[in-house]
């Protein structure tokens, strides 16, 4: 597999695009109701920032004065110097804290929006799902969680970074220019010479420096996901640890896990050849920074043109200018991981702004008293059909078994009731009634078991005492003195107790429909027959559409429809 193949494809879908819309991730936040506390940090970050620049330039002028006195042996200048040198320094390292601090400062408070913002449009418009059951994104929790981190505190960092190198840039190259004097190559005078010198020097190194190191973007995006892959199988583990157990399953899950470290394992390698190559010469080339200057400028010297102190300060700029003009060369691992985050933040963006926009094949509507399924058709991905042409109406009060054989589209016709199915075409009209789903397995949060209950209202909307009494409906009677007990309750209970509790959130929430996807399948008969009495019971005139297997069913359904060779027929009422 080619390694770049992922950021290939995703560099070739927003090649020419990237930067306008990196800059739609970065500017909204800059506007939005944050923004007086956002550029006021920011000013004062970029302040602190310039500072540092001119305490750069304040130390370039001591070099010259210190070197000189050493030169000329003065002691009380010496000294002078020193305490002078103590000054700066002091104000040095308070400019460097208080950068340090408002950009952390500034870094949590533009993550924290961007997160909520992420949190918000991730949830809207069923992403989290559609973007799950069509593969588009890998690791979405990675992308907002790590990859905003990133994002935030790389595009602040390569961003101020930048700028404080290009003030430098200007400061220095003022100061070189200056002192660097003039040279006379081939009867041509070149003033400024050092400063041309250093031009080039960085010139030629950034170009090296990307012709090295340019496959460390594509290496980047990938080890990202393969971290993020690896972290999920390992997830996924926790949660299925009973099944596994059950099935003496570990030495599979071990194979699977290699698999997963060994693409870690061989991108790494990849990383780490790349960096070593481009290490060899970033290294060289800063070792090597060091001489040149004293190289370009020892004719001047030794020709007592200039003093030591003048020397000195020649070299301090000349490394001040070449590393601002390197700052491309310095920066270079955290461009290349920047790029690669930016990628999978676009990517991701990118699906999301897709299922959006994406016209559903199927109309639902919530309008109306009745349930109203009309020339429904229901596909498959690979284009297969499951239903044709369906066509069903139920009353407000009515109870429903869907049935049919396994695979036949039953649990496909909840799901498009419920906004999930994207292919197929027809129109479903949904009662605009109070209503609920009961999946097959029930989601159940992590929290106190009463929040577990209530899903997804919250967990205080009802009296302690209604808690209690729906739980003992539901039969189970063992859990009311732990409402308050924060539990993963998904792994404590089990399948059946799963299902009980979900229909004490039935009864808890007192739909006027409920849909229910073989929402009794891990309970007994016995079970099964209380809770679904219970249903009819207590919330009157409640409509029910259930998909089903048993017989036993039957009874609390007066009606009875069947999808048989991809069509939704009608079944004798039977006493």
């Amino acid at each position: 597999m080619n390694q770049n193949a992922e950021y290939s494809a995703v560099n070739d879908a927003v090649r020419g695009q990237f930067f306008r819309k990196v800059w739609a991730i970065i500017t909204p936040y800059w506007r939005s109701e944050e923004k007086g506390m956002a550029w006021t940090l920011l000013i004062a970050v970029i302040a602190l920032s310039l500072l540092s620049v001119g305490i750069s330039v304040w130390f370039n002028t001591w070099y010259k004065d210190f070197y000189n006195a050493l030169q000329k042996k003065d002691e009380a200048a010496f000294w002078q110097l020193i305490l002078y040198f103590c000054g700066i320094a002091a104000v040095a390292i308070i400019g460097a804290v208080y950068r340090l601090y408002l950009t952390q400062m500034l870094t949590i408070r533009w993550r924290a929006w961007l997160t909520e913002k992420h949190f918000s449009r991730w949830l809207a418009d069923k992403n989290y799902y559609q973007l799950e059951q069509g593969g588009y994104t890998d690791n979405p929790d990675q992308r907002i969680s790590e990859d905003l981190n990133n994002f935030t505190s790389n595009t602040l960092e390569l961003g101020i970074g930048l700028l404080r190198n290009v003030v430098s840039l200007v400061s220095f190259s003022i100061i070189l220019w200056g002192v660097s004097g003039s040279i006379e190559v081939y009867g041509i005078t070149i003033p400024g010479y050092m400063f041309w010198c250093v031009l080039v020097y960085a010139v030629v190194g950034s170009w090296l420096t990307h012709l090295i190191g340019r496959r460390l973007i594509g290496l980047n995006n990938q080890q990202q996901r393969f971290e993020a892959d690896l972290r999920f199988s390992m997830v996924r583990i926790r949660e299925n640890a009973e099944s596994i157990a059950l099935y003496n399953g570990e030495p599979n899950e071990n194979r699977r896990l290699s698999a997963r470290f060994g693409n870690v394992w061989h991108n790494f390698w990849d990383i780490m050849k790349v960096s070593k190559r481009l290490t060899f010469f970033t290294a060289g080339y800063s070792q090597a920074a060091i001489i040149f200057p004293f190289i370009v400028a020892s004719p001047r010297y030794l020709a007592g043109k200039i003093e030591l102190g003048e020397l000195m300060q020649i070299s301090s700029a000349f490394g001040n200018v070449q590393e601002s003009f390197s700052w491309f060369i310095s920066a270079y691992q955290s461009l290349a991981s920047w790029r690669a985050t930016c990628d999978r933040l676009l990517s991701f963006r990118q699906a999301m702004t897709d299922n959006e926009q994406r016209t559903p094949a199927i109309n639902v509507q919530n309008q109306g008293s009745e349930l109203q399924v009309h020339n429904l058709g229901l596909d498959l991905a690979d284009g297969r059909h499951l239903l044709t042409g369906a066509d069903m109406t139920v009353e407000p009060g009515e109870r429903v078994m869907l049935s049919g054989r396994s695979g036949s589209g039953k649990s496909t016709l909840l799901r498009a009731m419920g906004h999930l199915w994207p292919a197929g075409h027809g129109n479903i009209r949904l009662p605009a009634a109070r209503y609920l789903f009961l999946p097959q397995k029930p989601y159940l949060p992590i929290g106190t078991l009463r929040e577990a209950l209530s899903y997804p209202q919250p967990g205080d909307i009802y009296a302690p005492e209604r808690y209690a009494q729906v739980l003992e409906t539901c039969r189970l009677p063992h859990l009311v003195a732990r409402l308050d007990e924060a539990n993963h309750w998904q792994r404590m209970l089990s399948p059946g107790e799963q299902q009980r509790l979900a229909f004490a959130r039935a009864l808890l929430f007192a739909p006027q429909w409920l849909y229910m996807d073989e929402a009794t399948s891990a309970m007994d008969e016995e079970d099964e027959a209380t809770l679904y009495q219970a249903l009819i019971d207590q919330i009157p005139g409640l409509s029910i559409v259930s998909v089903g297997h048993r017989s036993s069913l039957k009874r609390f359904h007066p009606r009875h429809v069947r999808i048989d060779s991809g069509r939704l027929v009608e079944q004798p009422v039977t006493a």
